[in-house]
């Protein structure tokens, strides 16, 4: 791997850490950056998916100590065991409608217009929940019905997991959709981003291991050390991200996320009717 492939391996994984857990949709950044980096064509589209298992490793490292306790606790702990159910639950809408559907989205979906008005639609349902309690952001989660992650119930967890299936759509952004989409349900800030952490390990890992599989006949050996830069620079450059998003929420609110969606979504547009990036490639 040469030097300059080195530089945009890296610059990518950066792109994917730090775009992965904002709700800004790390794929339309992705596209962004490899479209102004030259970094296109099947080997890359692999590698941005691939890449995400780095950003997860960052929460599995944050969430060492819950990860761990659920894990040894299966057998034995109720509370563990139940955890675990909740995340499996969320989880499946996702994963079963994206194996259904996956082909006609991409087909459908992934074009410039689809992409820009699910940023800019997104951005303003964010602006819609921030503001639902008198017209005044809601940044003081006391009444929240759901303090914790451990408090949700199993009709909590499916509706995540149903908000989580909208990221289906490109430009949705799994963050912002289950976050938001928490908030919406009675989940606190601090739950819905902390849940949000944890439904993206069953979902990023599979979807790495899925698209692997799917690629298994087109990436070779040569490939391993390109994935494993990108990958590492998404764990160091997420890893910073969550922490940095964990301090935020505690004294702000997702309206700058929102209006930057907005002005991304009419980036879109413009860069797409001018022909600077080519949104789909």
């Amino acid at each position: 791997m040469d030097l300059i492939l080195a530089i945009k391996v890296i610059i990518m994984g950066i792109v994917e850490g730090l775009t992965e857990f904002l709700p800004i949709s790390s794929t339309g950044h992705l596209i962004l950056a490899g479209s102004l980096l030259d970094f296109t064509g099947e080997t890359q589209k692999v590698f941005e998916i691939v890449i995400q298992a780095g950003a997860i490793f960052a929460v599995c490292w944050e969430y060492r100590k819950k990860i761990a306790s659920v894990l040894l606790g299966l057998g034995s702990d109720t509370k563990a065991r139940m955890f675990a159910l909740k995340l499996l639950i969320a989880f499946l809408p996702a994963a079963v409608l994206g194996m259904l559907f996956s082909k006609s989205i991409k087909a459908h979906l992934f074009a410039p217009v689809p992409v820009a008005m699910a940023f800019i639609i997104g951005g303003l349902i964010i602006l819609w929940v921030e503001r639902r309690q008198d017209g005044k952001p809601a940044l003081d989660d006391s009444k929240a019905r759901i303090q914790s992650v451990d408090d949700m119930t199993i009709a909590d967890a499916v509706k995540v997991g149903l908000a989580q299936a909208f990221a289906l759509v490109p430009g949705t952004s799994r963050s912002g959709a289950t976050i938001i989409g928490g908030m919406l349900f009675g989940l606190s800030r601090k739950a819905a981003t902390e849940f949000s952490f944890f439904l993206a390990i069953p979902t990023l890992l599979g979807a790495t291991v899925y698209s692997l599989y799917k690629a298994r006949n087109e990436l070779s050996m040569a490939d391993l050390p390109m994935f494993g830069l990108g990958s590492v620079a998404a764990f160091i450059s997420a890893f910073f991200c969550v922490r940095w998003l964990l301090r935020y929420i505690s004294s702000h609110d997702f309206r700058v996320f929102a209006w930057y969606r907005i002005a991304f979504g009419i980036m879109i547009l413009i860069t797409a009717y001018t022909g600077v990036i080519n949104w789909v490639d």
